[in-house]
């Protein structure tokens, strides 16, 4: 499997591409403000054919494209039941003042084809099998995807955990209790292996949050 991935120019949202290798099918992940035009150029220059856009959470830093690539390529968006009303409006996801720094005037258009996902389901893709594992707390629907291949496993967290941090509870739809329960049900029990590809940030592993990210520690402790 190989995973590229390009970086938004608004709020340094990481939109994953997936893929078995140039030529092939692929499956976009969280594609954010004004990514659309390099990623139609990464998909060129690859010759990769997208299936699929896989969302995260619903919040716009991360679906903000999700209309245009879904369109240009005839493909469904995959989002969390509970996040799914933030495709129809985006808006009810972000205070006043984070709407602010999206811009005014902002046209939206929910994508044509929504596939809602449910707690625990799988689904396959461009030959990758995906996990899906509810975590709410940033959003009520944010998800994990987790997926493998022969050298490695792979959990897509968007917003819940970072390189030494987690995402805020603090925007419309936000828990911080769902938080701490989602960090002890959904990400402790992975594999110290298992390579997290956040929303935000560089990539790390399931070992060095576990060893050195003090929110996995409270948790791991039920200090919350």
């Amino acid at each position: 499997m190989i995973v590229e991935t390009l970086v938004a120019d608004a709020f340094g949202t990481n939109c994953h591409v997936l893929s078995a290798g140039p030529g092939s099918e692929c499956v976009v992940v969280d594609p954010g403000i004004g990514i659309a035009p390099r990623l139609e150029d990464l998909l060129a220059e690859r010759g990769l054919k997208p299936v699929a856009v896989l969302l995260t959470h619903g919040h716009l830093d991360h679906t903000y494209s999700v209309t245009p690539v879904c369109g240009a390529n005839d493909v469904p968006a995959f989002i969390h039941t509970a996040d799914a009303h933030l495709l129809e409006d985006p808006a009810r996801g972000f205070s006043q003042a984070m709407m602010s720094l999206v811009g005014t005037g902002l046209e939206w258009t929910e994508p044509d084809r929504v596939e809602t996902l449910d707690d625990g389901g799988t689904f396959e893709l461009a030959g990758m099998r995906f996990g899906v594992d509810h975590a709410p707390g940033h959003t009520a629907g944010s998800v994990l995807f987790r997926t493998d291949d022969d050298e490695a496993r792979y959990a897509l967290t968007g917003d819940v955990l970072f390189r030494g941090a987690i995402g805020r509870t603090d925007l419309p739809g936000g828990s911080d209790e769902a938080m701490w329960d989602s960090l002890r049900r959904k990400i402790l029990p992975l594999d110290d292996d298992t390579v997290v590809l956040p929303g935000h940030g560089p990539n790390t592993t399931i070992a060095i949050e576990r060893a050195g990210n003090r929110y996995l520690k409270l948790a791991a402790r039920g200090d919350h």
